[in-house]
């Protein structure tokens, strides 16, 4: 049983250090919603998820005002959609997506995650229906988001899809080149992905999950920083004491609002994902933490080692204050989303080539990168190929979410504006892999898959 007072701390950190509960997610099976009619499919996810989803942010909106703490995003993620719309006989998948959006609209919600397809082994053809109507179904939506398993440690990696996504991340940006390519912003291409991620845009709600179920994101760059600035002189021995110890903190408030949330919904908790999610806000961002630590600028060298020392610190103080711990689970690093990410881009400290080097030791990966706009779709393709091999070989999740700034070039700028940000067009490397990707085929899984 969790005592409020176990919280009162870190409720003070709230106004000054930019805490807060980045998002509770309500995950949904759609399973039943499957049928041979699209249109009825399609009516029935939309009449479940807001019968399911009806008092979400509701509920996460008493929760604020009770506890004065700052939620900042309540969505929703479904069945990846290639499994539900496996029995549809024809029929355009563009409809799901606008059932999905349709239903996130009508229950409120910032963003509902599950336009997805787990393809590390191989396609059905519900997933290369959907997979095909990715771009399209971002461009014509406002709030669905879409992701792409294409690899795992036990499969290895589908190069095939690996190909076919590089240029769906490419059309996804075209197609939304007068809303800042935005399309390319809610699609993620993961190896590894987890079941039970509640942060967007890789959201979907696993086989494995309950019927219903509510998963809270963590958050907390600003106050970790804080705390290490207390710390000037410390070895780097206590200096992961002291992450640790404010992970904790950070952590039981989350546990405190899944807890909440759960019982005020009647729907079971699942986990707490206690990553560090920054933000474009001043004071809320992980590369500011590993300044802290002690480098002139993220990107500098040793900027790797930090972050793997915050990384582990991170789940080492957050799992032992909550229940259920579960999601990504530790530093996340996405570009346009940080403010000391953006500024160590465009000093020209961070690069593309640094940023694949930390991803070894984040929570995920490429993510948040604006790219020149005529980046060729296969060098899409072999930054995601990279990717996976960093997650396969290690067996983590590794992710890239990469937005191609259509019409601009290296060290122009682009915006989304809230919480995804913006950044400066990073230049990416232009020899060509163009035959690599095409001779397409499975890259077989390490020698370390084997452990039955």
């Amino acid at each position: 049983m969790i005592n409020i007072y176990d919280v009162l701390e870190t409720i003070k950190m709230i106004d000054e250090e930019n805490l807060d509960i980045r998002t509770i997610t309500m995950g949904i099976s759609l399973l039943d919603c499957m049928g041979e009619d699209i249109d009825s499919v399609c009516t029935k996810i939309y009449d479940k998820i807001t019968k399911k989803a009806e008092k979400l942010v509701e509920t996460g909106c008493e929760i604020e005002k009770q506890y004065g703490i700052p939620i900042i995003n309540k969505r929703i993620s479904v069945t990846p959609m290639a499994m539900v719309a496996s029995a549809c006989k024809g029929g355009d998948y563009v409809k799901l997506a606008k059932a999905l959006d349709k239903a996130a609209k009508q229950t409120g919600v910032n963003f509902i995650g599950g336009y997805s397809a787990l393809v590390h082994k191989g396609y059905t053809e519900s997933d290369k229906r959907l997979i095909a109507s990715i771009a399209q179904s971002l461009a014509e939506t406002d709030f669905v988001c879409s992701s792409v398993n294409v690899a795992t440690t036990r499969a290895g990696i589908n190069m095939d899809a690996v190909r076919e996504m590089g240029k769906v991340v490419s059309d996804s940006a075209k197609l939304t080149a007068d809303k800042n390519c935005i399309g390319a912003a809610k699609l993620v291409v993961f190896a590894n992905a987890v079941e039970d991620n509640p942060f967007m845009a890789g959201a979907f709600h696993g086989v494995g999950e309950p019927e219903c179920v509510i998963n809270v994101g963590v958050s907390g760059p600003g106050v970790i920083s804080s705390a290490l600035k207390k710390h000037p002189d410390a070895d780097l021995s206590e200096v992961a004491e002291v992450i640790k110890k404010t992970a904790f903190k950070i952590t039981r408030m989350g546990q405190l609002v899944a807890t909440e949330a759960s019982k005020r919904l009647d729907v079971p908790f699942g986990i707490v994902d206690l990553s560090l999610a920054p933000t474009p806000a001043i004071g809320d961002s992980v590369a500011h933490i590993l300044e802290e630590i002690g480098l002139e600028s993220c990107g500098a060298h040793g900027t790797t080692a930090a972050l793997a020392m915050l990384n582990d610190a991170v789940k080492k103080g957050g799992v032992m204050a909550s229940s259920h711990v579960g999601g990504l689970s530790g530093a996340f690093i996405p570009v346009s989303e940080d403010a000391g990410m953006i500024d160590a881009a465009k000093s020209g400290a961070l690069t593309l080539s640094k940023l694949e080097a930390m991803t070894a030791v984040c929570s995920v990966g490429i993510d948040m990168v604006i790219i020149p706009g005529d980046t060729p779709a296969d060098i899409i393709s072999a930054i995601i190929a990279d990717e996976a091999a960093i997650g396969v070989v290690n067996s983590k999740t590794t992710a890239v979410r990469v937005v191609p700034a259509v019409g601009k070039t290296a060290g122009e700028e682009l915006e989304f504006g809230g919480l995804l940000g913006g950044g400066p067009v990073m230049p990416v490397n232009t020899c060509s892999p163009a035959k690599m990707i095409a001779r397409g085929g499975r890259i077989p899984a390490p020698i370390q898959s084997l452990k039955n």
